[in-house]
């Protein structure tokens, strides 16, 4: 059964996810200086499905042979990996990693439409319905000078993030049935990840990365690395056991987190700054999903 609350050990998990998930978009802006997007995600993936099967044949784990379950990994690696990944490093060559972890952390307002609308036992509460008006507000105070002027390619970039987190959110509902069907998160991470691969790798012979990888600095192959191992194979079997614990809803709480260590990295080492309009907006977002957990201001039941 989802626990409706969330407890501390909880918390704690959730935190630790957010922050190296906030890593991720600081790794993703030095990537992708020197490889093409489709090149960054695809090797995100791969070498995290590697690092995962690896792991799974040391501890001498039995991988499902159930058809429709692969096709499940396919689906859950479509929409949690490869469509928000995507979205992201494209995202990220026209807007700061900072702004672009930010808007990432709508997700929990749209799981929390979605959710209301396609799950029984997460039904939309007026605290959520507050938290979700307010998250609106903050996302389009965020985006309100590249609104008014029209097109932008740092208004294509936002557009982009609110993309991967809309994918988020329908990733965290479908991936809770993995949970009630008795697949471990091992083998549900390790699943996602090679269906993500499988899906990529046709792409990648399709459309060849431009920029040739044999010049590309020490730096972006650790980023590399960092997002793969770090940032998706261990995220990921994380990401599962909180999914597990606590539901869809809650777990989107993790994006919370995420823009605090992103605009930290993002400050220090890659000189990004953050308007005033969008520090607003980051405020008002905060608030909504303080609004939304119910620690804020509480009406009723959650």
């Amino acid at each position: 059964m989802i626990k409706s609350a969330i407890g501390i050990s909880d918390w704690l998990l959730i935190l630790l996810l957010g922050f190296i998930w906030g890593g991720s978009f600081f790794f993703n802006a030095v990537a992708v200086d020197a490889f093409h997007p489709l090149l960054v995600v695809f090797l995100r993936v791969f070498v995290a499905a590697a690092i995962l099967w690896l792991i799974m044949f040391a501890r001498k784990q039995v991988a499902t042979q159930s058809v429709p379950m692969w096709i499940a990994f396919l689906v859950m690696g479509c929409l949690n990996n490869a469509i928000p990944f995507m979205c992201i490093v494209w995202g990220q060559q026209y807007i700061a990693s900072g702004l672009a972890s930010v808007l990432n952390a709508t997700t929990p307002l749209f799981t929390i439409v979605f959710a209301s609308w396609m799950l029984s036992d997460e039904s939309m509460s007026l605290n959520k319905f507050i938290g979700v008006v307010l998250g609106i507000v903050g996302v389009v105070i965020m985006m309100s000078n590249d609104l008014r002027s029209g097109m932008t390619a740092s208004l294509f970039g936002q557009a982009l993030i609110l993309a991967a987190a809309i994918s988020y959110a329908f990733a965290g509902i479908f991936g809770r049935r993995f949970k009630a069907m008795g697949i471990s998160p091992m083998m549900t991470a390790t699943g996602q990840v090679t269906g993500s691969s499988l899906l990529l790798l046709p792409l990648l012979f399709l459309y060849e990365p431009a920029r040739d990888i044999s010049n590309a600095t020490p730096a972006a192959w650790l980023s590399v690395i960092g997002l793969a191992t770090l940032c998706t194979a261990f995220a990921y079997l994380l990401y599962f056991k909180i999914l597990g614990a606590v539901g869809a809803s809650n777990l989107a709480l993790v994006t919370f987190v995420v823009p605090v260590s992103a605009i930290v990295l993002g400050g220090l080492f890659l000189q990004e700054v953050i308007t005033s309009a969008q520090w607003l907006g980051i405020v008002v977002i905060a608030i909504s999903l303080l609004v939304i957990d119910g620690r804020l201001l509480h009406i009723g039941k959650n």
